[in-house]
């Protein structure tokens, strides 16, 4: 064994003799990469890639460079002379040999230090690593063969985090199964009678003529559960399930009456009935998913209910990257059983377009696939760890027409209103990218007025900005003719495949957010437009402009313009500093304005719009960000740049009163309530402004069902728990101490309903969900080790030989001896297991 030390690389090589090395047999298989996390200091990760070259032939000193995706990283030290990593677009970055580095043998290793930007979790270490070499420039290879060496201090951050959560846990009291709300989310009024009525594959199903489309469905959901499908009636003087309608009720408010001998449902439309039938299946034992039942007991109540927001929203990224059809149709089913009734389908993203449009296709030849190619003609480029080939994983993918009505249908039998995002004019890369192809494809065949019909971009802009994302190529150019040509096409698609459905269209979400500085400043095409219209005057004239078209692009439709809070908003001259503040201009025109922004120094933001007049849907980043980690174990998955979102986030946000009951910042730190004290407040119009709450789930770190369904629950129980129920007692109380305590017992009830009902319930419903078990909160007293759980009704197991703990492994029930090592995991009622803590 020999070691090579060129700077501060160290190189450890098998030497062999008499062996003829071939660089063209070296193949990116014959790699694989261990990133060794150093230390962390200010903000910055030093880190240790490690290289080996497990092949038969050298690794040459030249002719080759490795792609990956990570934050903004660069070589670090003396290393920066032996290579050199350079930021491609987005999160792509390129990892270069420069004259000092030497070649890796085979059997060798090469050691190359790090700096990256910052690096809180899993989800945010470079990933996705794949080889290009130079002679072959439009070819790659995955480097599959990645493993992580977590920090030197893991354990003890671990260890500690374990036992915040410990304390968190402590207030959390058991309630009997029994003694818990029968309904969820909490109705109006609930109120307990004498008997049962016992649900048999014998019970009928009395229409009475009406909502005959919600009984149908109700009836083919029973046939699963009970083994047949029930009869379905006008009349009957027997027992069984009845449905009338009375045209007083409110829109989507239900009565359920349930006796020994029927089950009574009222409502004054279609949604209302089919609410109280998810209110009844809600009282359903969890296991009835699981397997037939002979039958099942549902105990004598009056339930009366409505929602107290007409928006219950969850909003679903496929562009970041993409989730199968049949994923979709999980989350519809999930968000129906809990009344949540608004799906904003974010559909394209800089990293992707999801959506066929006929007649654009180059939309999802090009822009919906993810993969290495020269100039992007065949696909964009990778990211999120996407790598080498298009089409093999997340990073690729789209939605025929077909599979679009489909989802529609869907949505619409479960009284789910789709709202399609096409994200503009920012975060528009994939569909730059494809007209662009599109562009060069009919060009070449001569077409250049075809060509042109629909390009994004000015072709003469040499305008510099970059995003938050990383890109320096991914606003549409406002400027063009094109762009709304493009624009007309998609939204006449859209409505077409909505009307094939059968499925309500009322808005297009046209996005709006994060346009960066320096947009459209060096555009010749902007240039023109000022000569010619005397109003556009500067690059934030423009945004104006853009919205203008938009808007009367969409009411020549009959619809109304939907957007991120920045459609609402204009850069005005405060106290000498440039502010985003409301747009007068719009306030008339019925934008809904998704408010995310409520971060140091936006506070009020959404307050401030719906006092000004636009009609506000409460997306707060710090509750309703689901896609944020639960907290900041290295362990966890998802992002931080927003605070860190558990169930109670959502749980605890008061609508109309939010800086109530703020907790914690951006940072996860203890706030002082009285830094809202100048804030401006929600006035009597202003509420009449909110029209619902909505969370979205941003798809950066989520590349299969299973972590998407891991970041979405139990996160969504909470916000479906704040749209559809009015306020709690804990949210109106004055009193510091008579509110603590109101709120604790609030939690302790909402915690035991999800451990006892819903999450179990969640295990069967709609083939089960892959929801989040939380790990166990641990301290050591006095040489006892003590454990607990978020959810009642869950288990802990624990092993003290190092194994990992399984169902089968002991049950913690009390404090044990500390005398070692101790690994513990919680287990739901169907005995999946979540993350195991080690403690030692």
């Amino acid at each position: 064994m020999k070691q090579y030390v060129i700077g501060s690389l160290l190189i450890l090589a098998v030497v062999k003799t008499g062996f003829a090395q071939k660089t063209a047999s070296l193949k990116a298989a014959d790699l694989s990469i261990q990133l060794e996390m150093v230390s962390r200091n200010d903000g910055k990760t030093q880190s240790l890639l490690r290289l080996k070259n497990n092949g038969k032939a050298e690794l040459p000193a030249s002719g080759w460079k490795i792609y990956f995706n990570s934050r903004v990283v660069k070589t670090w030290a003396k290393d920066s002379t032996i290579a050199t990593i350079k930021h491609v677009n987005g999160d792509l970055f390129c990892l270069s040999p420069l004259k000092a580095f030497k070649t890796v043998p085979a059997g060798a290793e090469l050691q190359l230090q790090l700096a990256l930007e910052s690096m809180n979790n899993v989800t945010e270490r470079p990933q996705g690593f794949y080889l290009v070499w130079d002679r072959s420039p439009d070819h790659a290879a995955s480097i599959s063969k990645l493993t992580y060496k977590p920090f030197p201090e893991h354990l003890k951050e671990e260890q500690e985090l374990a036992a915040k959560v410990y304390q968190r846990n402590t207030g959390i009291k058991e309630i009997r199964e029994s003694d818990l709300p029968a309904v969820f989310p909490t109705p109006l009024s609930y109120i307990k009678q004498e008997g049962v009525f016992k649900l048999s594959p014998a019970v009928q199903l009395v229409t009475g003529g009406v909502f005959a489309k919600e009984v149908k469905g109700f009836a083919d959901e029973l046939a699963k559960i009970l083994g047949k499908t029930p009869v379905v009636v006008k009349a009957s003087e027997k027992g069984g399930i009845f449905f009338e309608q009375e045209s007083s009720m409110a829109k989507e408010a239900y009565e359920l009456s349930i006796s020994s001998q029927k089950i009574v449902i009222k409502a004054g439309d279609a949604a209302g009935a089919f609410y109280a039938i998810q209110s009844l299946k809600i009282m359903f034992p969890a296991k009835a998913w699981a397997s037939v039942q002979t039958a099942i007991s549902l105990p004598a109540a009056t339930v009366k209910d409505q929602p107290r927001f007409g928006f219950r929203g969850f909003m679903m990224d496929v562009g970041r990257n993409f989730q199968p059809k049949s994923e979709v149709f999980k989350v519809l089913d999930l968000m129906a059983l809990y009344k949540l009734n608004v799906f904003h389908f974010h559909l394209t993203e800089d990293e992707g377009w999801r959506l066929e449009i006929p007649g654009l296709p180059e939309l999802t030849s090009v822009g919906a696939q993810r993969g290495h190619s020269e100039g992007e003609h065949k696909s964009i480029l990778p990211s999120y760890g996407s790598a080498a080939t298009a089409g093999t994983n997340s990073g690729s993918g789209f939605f025929t027409k077909a599979d679009y009505v489909e989802i529609l249908k869907y949505a619409t039998a479960r009284h789910i209103l789709v709202i399609p995002e096409i994200e503009t004019p920012g975060h528009a890369r994939a569909a730059i990218k494809s007209m662009d192809a599109r562009y060069s494809r009919l060009m070449k065949a001569g077409q250049k007025s075809e060509a042109e019909r629909y390009l994004l971009r000015d072709l003469n802009d040499q305008s510099k900005y970059r995003s938050v994302q990383g890109f320096d190529d991914n606003v549409v150019n406002v400027a063009l003719p094109s762009t709304y040509a493009f624009l007309e096409k998609v939204t006449d698609e859209l409505i077409a495949m909505h009307k094939e459905a059968g499925a309500p269209l009322t808005t297009i979400h046209f996005g709006g957010d994060e346009v960066p500085a320096g947009v459209w400043e060096k555009s010749a095409a902007a240039d023109r437009l000022s000569k010619t219209d005397p109003e556009v005057k500067g690059t934030d004239a423009l945004w104006y402009y853009y919205f203008s078209k938009m808007n009367q692009l969409l009411k020549a439709r009959g619809l109304y313009l939907s957007g991120w809070e920045e459609i609402g908003l204009r850069k005005m001259e405060v106290n000498g500093e440039k502010k985003m503040l409301p747009e007068p201009r719009f306030v008339n025109e019925n934008f809904h304005a998704d408010v995310w922004n409520n971060l140091t120094g936006n506070e009020d933001l959404a307050y401030k719009m719906a006092n000004a007049g636009y009609k506000v849907v409460l997306t707060p980043v710090t509750n309703f960000y689901i896609d944020l980690a639960v907290n900041p174990s290295f362990e966890e998955r998802g992002q931080n740049w927003g605070g860190y979102v558990d169930v109670d986030k959502p749980f605890y946000f008061i609508p109309y009163d939010y800086y109530k009951n703020v907790k914690e910042d951006e940072q996860g730190n203890p706030v002082d309530l009285s830094v809202f004290k100048n804030k401006e407040r929600l006035t009597e119009k202003g509420k009449l402004n909110i029209v619902g709450l909505q969370a979205p789930l941003w798809s950066e770190t989520i590349k299969t069902p299973a972590q998407l369904e891991y970041m979405l629950l139990p996160k969504l129980l909470g916000l479906a728990e704040r749209a559809w129920a009015k306020d709690p007692e804990w949210a109106t109380i004055t009193d510091v101490a008579k509110e603590k305590a109101a709120y604790d017992q609030a939690w302790s009830e909402f915690v035991n309903v999800l451990g006892k009902k819903e999450l179990p319930r969640l295990s069967y419903y709609s083939g089960g969900y892959q929801y989040r078990i939380p790990t166990p909160g641990v301290r050591i007293d006095n040489g006892q080790l003590e454990a607990n759980l978020q959810f009642p009704g869950f288990i802990i197991r624990y092993t003290t030989d190092g194994t990992e703990p399984g169902k089968n492994s002991e049950i913690y029930k009390t404090a044990i001896p500390f005398k070692g090592a101790v690994k513990l995991r919680a287990f739901d009622r169907a005995g999946r297991g979540g993350r195991t803590i080690l403690i030692k």
